[in-house]
């Protein structure tokens, strides 16, 4: 397999960095034995659009640098799109997964192989909040498992499980199996 890049927007405060990390965890239990995650640090306060990467491997990745030629880009919050050009170097055939209630059509943007998910309807639904707002990084890995088949979705479950012990690890990995269910494009 060929180095996957994957570049996060969100908002802090909706766990996009943890998302990124994560993505890394599963893709390595799964047998990629190269993997990244890296935050981009800008303005960081909740709120303010955030970045965060991971790449995927099957071999040591060497790459230092920010992600600027994305295979996949994971919106979590969709009012992102009224101000980033998510799609900005996204390579030919690249997907871009966005927390959305709309369908992918609704959105229209305009290149890569879009898919939707009510994220932040799953996360009110479950529970899971910071702060009493809607946190959609765990819904985004199912979301993620569904529409790259990079990750198991099992897989991100346990890793969910292991990073929250008890009702809001299981509360989190129901939401992950939600937004798996839900995703589409």
């Amino acid at each position: 397999m060929k180095m996957i890049e994957v570049r996060f927007h969100g908002r802090g405060g909706q766990g996009g960095v943890t998302a990124a990390d994560l993505l890394a965890k599963a893709a390595y239990y799964d047998g990629h034995k190269g993997v990244q995650s890296f935050p981009y640090f800008g303005a960081e306060r909740r709120g303010a659009p955030v970045k965060a990467f991971t790449r995927i491997a099957d071999e040591e990745i060497n790459v230092r640098s920010q992600v600027y030629t994305p295979d996949i880009v994971a919106v979590l919050d969709s009012t992102i799109l009224e101000l980033i050009d998510v799609t900005e170097g996204l390579k030919e055939g690249g997907k871009i997964i966005v927390n959305s209630p709309k369908s992918a059509k609704e959105l229209g943007i305009p290149k890569g192989h879009v898919y939707t998910y009510d994220g932040t309807g799953i996360a009110l639904k479950r529970g899971l909040l910071v702060g009493g707002l809607p946190v959609v990084n765990t819904t985004m890995l199912g979301a993620f498992a569904k529409a790259t088949g990079l990750v198991k979705l099992e897989t991100v479950q346990k890793i969910i499980c292991e990073n929250w012990k008890g009702k809001v690890g299981e509360r989190n990995a129901e939401g992950a199996k939600d937004a798996y269910d839900m995703c589409t494009d």
